[in-house]
């Protein structure tokens, strides 16, 4: 058991329905804005969102506050002007902070510890992988497996900054010194119900930058599957998040 680690890959992705209980922020045509939000700087904005988002407890009017502050930032955003600014914003390991994709309530035997995006550029071009790190209780008792599974992607960018995404594969990983789980398809079954679709199934999709800094990124998703869905991403280890 020691240092060992187990490899399991899937090349097909599994397609789970998921009840869509969310209310999407593109579900309004033009953004209604509060002229108390429109009237903070970018910065005010990004600082309320920041605060809201670890504290959220799932109220509606939470929700609408995060809508308010994605719509504000988003018409002040002025976009990227060279692929080469672009990219030098974009590369590097971005940690999801919330997702207007919501699932359902999560299996009590699966505890996801992070989610991130890694991005890496290559001109027009490039990887992403969406990568979970995860602990697992089989018994229903102790957390005693535990690894990462990353799904590991290619994009290429076709309108301004639009990247669109192709799946390679879905790889689990686990940790040195892992308890192996008697059942790996069934925890990669609980792993897609518990991530986002758009983060563990994005064939067929795309994502527009709709507001980028040194340390935040908002993300529009395009596609059948994902369509309006927002991901905002903040910069691994470049902002603390206080969940008081």
């Amino acid at each position: 058991k020691g240092g060992r680690s187990v490899r399991y890959s899937v090349n097909e992705p599994l397609h789970v329905s998921f009840e869509e209980t969310a209310t999407d922020i593109e579900q309004v045509e033009k953004p209604s804005i509060p002229q108390e939000v429109a009237a903070l700087s970018p910065n005010e904005i990004k600082s309320r969102l920041l605060d809201l988002l670890p504290r959220m407890t799932g109220k509606a009017e939470e929700f609408r506050d995060i809508e308010s502050y994605v719509n504000a930032l988003e018409d002040k955003y002025v976009p990227v002007q060279t692929l080469g600014f672009l990219n030098m914003a974009t590369e590097g390991d971005w940690q999801l902070l919330f997702s207007t994709n919501r699932l359902g309530v999560p299996n009590t035997k699966l505890r996801l510890r992070e989610l991130k995006q890694c991005i890496a550029t290559d001109n027009l071009k490039g990887s992403l992988t969406n990568i979970a790190r995860w602990d697992l209780a089989e018994d229903g008792a102790a957390f005693d497996a535990s690894g990462t599974f990353s799904v590991k992607c290619t994009y290429e960018i076709n309108q301004g900054a639009r990247m669109i995404v192709a799946l390679d594969d879905h790889v689990l990983e686990l940790a040195k010194g892992s308890k192996v789980p008697n059942d790996v398809p069934g925890l990669v079954g609980m792993l897609n119900r518990a991530i986002p679709t758009e983060l563990f199934d994005p064939n067929d999709s795309a994502m527009d930058t709709t507001y980028l800094d040194g340390d935040l990124r908002i993300v529009r998703l395009a596609g059948a599957k994902v369509e309006g869905f927002r991901n905002i991403f903040v910069r691994s280890g470049a902002v603390e998040i206080n969940p008081q």
